[in-house]
């Protein structure tokens, strides 16, 4: 693939991503039956904490959505958006599910690659992949009171390290960097679809035996 034409559809797909994490949000806000402001709030924390967090963590020059607005354009738009139909995308949710993992995939990569730029070691920069996919996610749902993504049955952020590490791994070894970013989004999107698909799990701590909690 030509790399200039990659470079845009790697944008749009960002933004794609963007706008599918702030609809996540908002509709978190639309079960808890709150105001248009939340939805806003949630969208935006859902759609860009993730990269904020990775940004200040790695003391960035300025805020990825500072530099440019129009993640947070995107964020806000989908966020209000989703306040006016949310009754309607109860019906699309499994699309929002599926583009929900192309976000993720897209994500993990895109963090690391930019943690590689700043300077960070590959270890560094798999952790900042990882978290600018889910961080967002986790901030979401530590505020609402809900299950945390991070604690769910089905594999998510085990795909994003997944994803992560292939590109950092190959981006180590001198890859292309379109073929590594490729890869890496591949692998993250492969494991989530599998686990939508068939409901993969990592397997759970079965307990101590004889261990009773508490006295």
């Amino acid at each position: 693939m030509n790399e200039q034409l990659f470079s845009h559809f790697y944008f749009y797909g960002d933004l794609l991503g963007t706008a599918v994490f702030a609809v996540s949000g908002a509709l978190a806000a639309a079960e808890k039956r709150m105001d248009i402001l939340a939805f806003c709030l949630f969208g935006v924390l859902t759609a860009i904490g993730g990269g904020t967090a990775r940004d200040l963590i790695l003391n960035r020059d300025a805020v990825f959505w500072v530099a440019d607005d129009i993640h947070l354009h995107i964020a806000l738009a989908s966020a209000v958006m989703t306040y006016f139909f949310a009754h309607s995308l109860s019906s699309i949710s499994k699309p929002l599910v599926w583009m929900d993992a192309v976000g993720l995939s897209i994500f993990c990569v895109q963090g690391s690659a930019v943690a590689l730029t700043l300077g960070a070691s590959p270890t560094v920069a798999v952790v900042m992949g990882m978290m600018t996919a889910t961080f967002g996610s986790i901030i979401r749902d530590t505020i609402l009171d809900r299950p945390a993504v991070l604690l769910g049955p089905e594999i998510y952020v085990s795909a994003a390290l997944v994803g992560s590490t292939t590109y950092v791994i190959m981006a180590e070894y001198d890859a292309i960097n379109t073929l590594a970013l490729l890869t890496g989004t591949a692998a993250a999107f492969t494991l989530r679809a599998a686990a939508i698909i068939f409901g993969l799990q990592l397997p759970k701590f079965k307990g101590i035996s004889g261990y009773k909690r508490g006295r």
